[in-house]
């Protein structure tokens, strides 16, 4: 059976990059990281570890445990801190991932209603892939982010995703311009309209400003960039002074926005998945039990805000 000190020994290897720097970053004296590596290679069947003169490093078969190992010492770690604030509280904790216009319109209500339920959300806000890559590591419990149709995000076969929310995305033209008086907009329309400042996301790989310039292109335009930022509030705040035009999502466009027209786009491409993604856990443990109370939190949330 594995030992949390064979895994801890052998992350401890892959980071420092030799045994001897690997136990003094453990405390530990170096023939019991190496008693522990051995014990490990002797489980495994095979040598984990490749050492030189030049140092240490893991063979095949050694990252391939890292990748597994790092989940497990993230799991125990988790396992004693929620056990001790369950004991504490009385409420299951839940380590919970979103995006920070999710956040604005939706965080209040979701650690509200799970607290109601039973559960204690411990909250972090991050960009998409920054998301994908800590569930995929099993460090968070459940992480609502977003996809586009034809741009799937890259989760482990280790992880669940349910689509709760099918989010529409408006073109954000200032009060002024020509087409503002327009009900909504199709895609022919939107790509004539490549002489305009266009403001996309920070984040160049964004999945919707993908399927954005992937229409321009189709269309043989190149899409010119004026401005970048994740920030909707910004956003709007130069479209209405006539600086730029943009898609805005529906999260992002509830409220009063003088001086902006939102017009939706007749086009389901131009639409986002609102996916709540989770570790797989055993069918019938508390954690699976409290993944599902948390998925219908915020289904519940999101069914208000549709």
């Amino acid at each position: 059976m594995l030992d949390l000190r064979q895994l801890q020994a052998l992350t401890a290897v892959a980071q420092t990059g030799s045994v001897a720097r690997a136990a003094k970053q453990l405390g530990w004296s170096q023939p019991s990281v190496d008693y522990h590596l051995r014990n490990l290679d002797r489980l495994c069947g095979t040598a984990l570890v490749e050492r030189s003169t030049r140092g240490s490093t893991l063979t095949t078969a050694g990252q391939i445990m890292l990748d597994r190992a790092q989940r497990i010492l993230t799991l125990s770690q988790r396992a004693l801190h929620d056990v001790r604030a369950h004991a504490q509280s009385g409420l299951t904790r839940m380590k919970f991932g979103t995006f920070p216009t999710a956040a604005s319109a939706l965080l209040p209500s979701i650690v509200k209603k799970s607290k109601l339920a039973g559960l204690h959300i411990d909250s972090t806000l991050e960009e998409i892939y920054q998301l994908v890559a800590h569930v995929n590591q099993h460090d968070y419990d459940a992480v609502l982010l977003y996809s586009v149709p034809g741009y799937d995000l890259p989760f482990t076969d280790t992880v669940t995703t349910t689509e709760v929310f099918r989010e529409p995305m408006h073109l954000a033209l200032p009060v002024s311009h020509p087409l503002a008086g327009r009900e909504s907009v199709d895609v022919d329309t939107l790509v004539s309209l490549q002489d305009e400042n266009w403001l996309l996301g920070a984040t160049r790989d964004d999945p919707i400003d993908t399927v954005v310039v992937d229409a321009f292109k189709a269309a043989g335009h190149q899409l010119e960039v004026e401005f970048r930022t994740d920030d909707y509030s910004v956003m709007l705040g130069m479209i209405a002074a006539e600086m730029v035009v943009g898609l805005v999502p529906l999260l992002a466009s509830m409220g009063h926005h003088p001086g902006v027209a939102l017009l939706p786009i007749e086009d389901p491409a131009f639409s986002r998945s609102l996916l709540l993604a989770t570790p797989q856990n055993p069918a019938g443990s508390e954690l699976a039990a409290s993944t599902r109370i948390l998925s219908d939190i915020v289904t519940e949330c999101l069914s208000l805000i549709g």
